[in-house]
């Protein structure tokens, strides 16, 4: 792709804007920035807090540890950690520099704190609103649509901002209708590795080093370790258990960076942890590494488009699949091996359902990395899933497509029966 080409600049912001850091769960470190910034509005530790959060957000807080608060879970642990000690300055890291001192206050303030949590049905998968009281003082402030988009500000009574909302569109970011498979070949291809080093190499560094790190240690369901000790140490099970590690420490409250992609840490790990492993093994080198990397990440942001931030559709499965899609093309595929991975790889795990964070999903994300592999070694083998087997038809984009329907309109009440269960 030339760097004329519109697309070019776009695709380069759109890895920029996507591959950001978090520390921690990303819905828990929504509310925690949201609160950080209610309380730095207030000017003071809030004597009572209302927050509302949508049935996703309740979904995907319940069960992970927040960081840095001594293995604490839950909606009021994060929201109480934001107005103790967090940093909005620092976005999705907001809680990622706590001291002793914090923590302690943290754990008295949680016990004492008046907080009501409310569901809120506004018809957004995505939505958070926080109003903090302090005396005669209030402050409020809403998050909606994706984790740092702050649309609401309100100091007693008065907007300090307000953005209108319309449905679920992502106002700032780049157009994402502008990703296809044809061009995010292209550009995997072409581009100038300059433009994208540095967040590559910090997704490289930050996603192995929590990797590694929950390969060493019993984080969660510890699904890496038994994977190796169940399978080996061959390279395709390497791959899949080191994302899974990752998973586990981060969903545990492991207190190390994640760069994240389409909004989720845990689909950051997977569409890049197994490519790195197989770059590495392969000994390919730096350039056909990147490359992968951002054909990769291309292709798992181009399957989120349609289906959205938050869905009753596993963020794991377009990670995996896009995890198949980088590794593929290490193993010498081109275009055609490429495009027919995805495809495959989506008509055998399209069907995972999002039961909310927690170490589970290191389970799921093993499963769609395997999936992903698995779409490849099927093409090069002389097999295929045709077009009108299942949700499979004429063309990646097209069948990418479906998925997106399937995951946003098909399973939007199955979102809501999930978010019941849970709740109940």
């Amino acid at each position: 792709m030339e760097k004329e080409n519109k697309k070019y600049g776009a695709y380069v912001q759109i890895l920029k804007e996507e591959l950001i850091t978090a520390m921690g769960c990303t819905e828990p470190i929504a509310l925690a920035y949201a609160a950080a910034r209610c309380r730095e509005i207030l000017g003071k530790l809030p004597e009572k807090v209302i927050a509302e959060v949508s049935g996703s957000i309740i979904k995907n807080v319940k069960s992970v540890v927040v960081p840095n608060t001594g293995g604490m879970k839950g909606i009021k642990t994060a929201v109480a950690a934001g107005l103790v000690a967090g940093r909005p300055e620092k976005k999705l890291e907001v809680i990622s520099e706590v001291s002793e001192a914090q923590r302690e206050a943290l754990h008295a303030y949680v016990n004492q704190v008046d907080m009501e949590i409310s569901y809120l049905d506004s018809g957004r998968v995505f939505d958070i609103i926080i109003e903090a009281f302090a005396g005669k003082d209030t402050a409020k402030v809403r998050i909606a649509n994706y984790h740092t988009n702050i649309v609401l500000e309100e100091h007693n009574g008065k907007k300090l901002l307000e953005t209108v909302v319309e449905g679920d569109q992502e106002e700032g970011l780049t157009d994402r209708s502008l990703l296809d498979m044809e061009d995010i070949w292209d550009f995997a291809m072409t581009c100038e590795i300059e433009d994208v080093r540095a967040v590559l190499e910090h997704q490289i560094h930050c996603n192995m080093t929590i990797a590694e790190e929950g390969m060493k240690h019993p984080y969660g369901a510890c699904i890496g370790q038994v994977m190796l000790d169940a399978y080996g140490n061959e390279i395709r099970n390497r791959a899949c258990a080191k994302a899974a590690a990752g998973s586990d420490a981060r969903m545990s409250g492991c207190e190390l960076p994640v760069v994240i992609n389409s909004g989720s840490g845990n689909q950051g790990i997977t569409c890049s942890v197994p490519v790195i492993e197989y770059a590495r093994e392969l000994q390919v080198g730096n350039e056909k590494m990147y490359r992968a990397l951002i054909l990769s990440n291309l292709v798992a942001i181009h399957q989120k488009t349609g289906i959205g931030r938050l869905s009753a559709f596993c963020g794991a499965v377009c990670a995996g699949i896009a995890a198949g899609a980088g590794i593929a093309y290490l193993r010498g595929g081109g275009y055609t091996e490429v495009t027919h991975t995805v495809v495959n790889g989506l008509a055998i795990v399209s069907g995972i359902v999002c039961d909310g964070a927690k170490p589970s999903c290191a389970a799921k994300i093993a499963a769609s990395v395997n999936a992903g592999i698995l779409g490849y070694e099927m093409y090069v083998r002389g097999q295929q899933f045709y077009s009108g087997d299942g949700l499979v038809t004429k063309g990646a984009d097209n069948t990418i497509r479906n998925i997106g329907r399937l995951g946003k309109e098909g399973m939007s009440g199955t979102n809501d029966e999930i978010i019941k269960i849970m709740i109940e």
